[in-house]
């Protein structure tokens, strides 16, 4: 009998509970299958202090890690890095980081998993790379990792908890982060949870500005085709010297929670959650963001881009309503604020009744 992805972390949680009650026939066979499937499902999170990650690994094989090596890669923030499926393929584009053939290069400083601003007082988080010329450094902010916290692994679920600051040019601090990162593995599901808790040492106002804010960059085959010529890189990983038009496997596809789909259709609009689905590898992949009713800005606007960027925005309300709306959020000195979401990266092409159950699931839940 096949199962769907989606049903069978359900399946299989029942049948153990069955075999606890004693309702069906749980031998040593049934023992054994149990714990194999409990080993792939282990989760441990091993902070590799030398290397400044953390390295999180499901029945053994990295799923993902937290990237904080920023002296070797020049990045401006943690990212998590790379970030695959169940069965090992990476969702996440590689430039600049690995070098992979047939890729865009572009846009630097959209690197896997990450979470920061365009515009907090006055100073960009969003956009600061090693790419970045001198003159327009004085306009970027960075974020500094200060420590882990906290690491555990688990059966199904592990987590860690990292601090970090908002600098200016200068290194003074704007804002005090502590994340919190859940692990989940199920069968052909691998999730992520990221808690980010802001604390303003200063004022601080977060205005109205496109460019946010919890941003997924992916691979290639899961952008949407374009008609313009664009920069890829060569067999060596390196930009080609010309640009080409070249859309050889390029599959992906937006939907989001209020039945709009495709880009630009999704752009800019309001709605709980978003998926990104195409074929990476011959396998149908599915990505999903959740914006938790907690968040400020909910429903997120959706900074969502036909070449790969993967972005919920909740507090660009003026650049999204063409003027009609503002937020610009701010927190006194002192004051915090806690974002969200949940990434689901899911086998299989997934219905949208079965990503708003597991949206449900999540909007309901205390994090």
């Amino acid at each position: 009998m096949h199962v769907h992805p989606f049903f069978r972390g359900a399946l299989y949680a029942a049948v153990a509970g069955a075999c606890l009650l004693g309702t069906v026939g749980c031998g040593p066979q049934d023992s054994g299958a149990q714990d194999t499937a409990a080993r792939e499902m282990s989760v441990e999170v091993v902070h590799d202090e030398a290397a400044r990650q953390v390295r999180v690994l499901v029945g053994g094989e990295l799923f993902t890690a937290y990237r904080y090596d920023t002296d070797v890669t020049g990045l401006k923030k943690p990212v998590l890095y790379p970030v695959r499926t169940a069965d090992g393929t990476d969702i996440t584009r590689g430039y600049p980081l690995e070098k992979r053939a047939g890729e865009r290069a572009d846009h630097p400083h959209h690197v896997g998993l990450w979470l920061n601003y365009g515009d907090v007082n006055g100073l960009d988080f969003w956009n600061n790379s090693t790419a970045i010329p001198p003159e327009r450094a004085p306009q970027m902010g960075t974020i500094r990792h200060v420590a882990v916290t906290q690491t555990e692994g688990g059966d199904g679920s592990g987590s860690l908890t990292a601090t970090a600051e908002w600098v200016d040019p200068e290194g003074n601090v704007l804002l005090q982060e502590e994340t919190r990162y859940v692990f989940h593995a199920e069968p052909g599901v691998r999730i992520i949870d990221r808690i980010t808790t802001l604390t303003a040492v200063q004022d601080v106002l977060f205005k109205d500005n496109k460019e946010g804010m919890l941003g997924l960059r992916v691979r290639r085959e899961l952008e949407m085709p374009t008609d313009r010529p664009i920069l890829l890189t060569d067999e060596q990983g390196q930009p080609m010297p010309e640009r080409v038009l070249d859309n050889t496997g390029v599959s992906g596809h937006y939907r989001n929670s209020e039945g709009v789909e495709g880009y630009p259709d999704v752009w800019g609009k309001r709605a709980r959650w978003m998926t990104l689905s195409g074929v990476v590898e011959g396998d149908s992949v599915t990505i999903a963001i959740f914006d938790h009713p907690s968040n400020v800005g909910f429903p997120t606007y959706w900074h969502a881009r036909d070449y790969g960027l993967f972005a919920a925005n909740p507090l660009g309300q003026a650049v999204f309503t063409d003027g009609a709306q503002a937020l610009n959020f701010s927190l006194d000195q002192g004051a915090s604020t806690t974002f969200r979401y949940r990434i689901a990266v899911m086998d299989g092409a997934m219905p949208s009744e079965a990503v708003e159950q597991r949206y449900q699931a999540f909007a309901t839940t205390t994090l």
